[in-house]
């Protein structure tokens, strides 16, 4: 089994990962939102469009 962040060799005290760094590299990606779980429900998809169409009116912020 290959690490799933660098496809190195897989460690047993760190398996899916070859090392600490790569964990900890893969939970970052998980607290940044790289990744994301899909959702259908109807409410947040009503929130998301919400949020979307009110940043979209809002005035450009000064840089």
């Amino acid at each position: 089994m290959s690490c799933p962040m660098c496809d190195a060799e897989t460690v047993e005290a760190y398996r899916p990962f070859c090392s600490r760094r790569c964990a900890d590299r893969d939970l970052a990606r998980w607290f940044n939102g790289s990744y994301a779980v899909p959702s259908r429900d109807p409410e947040d998809v009503e929130a998301a469009l919400d949020a979307v169409e009110a940043a979209e009116k809002a005035p450009p912020k000064p840089h």
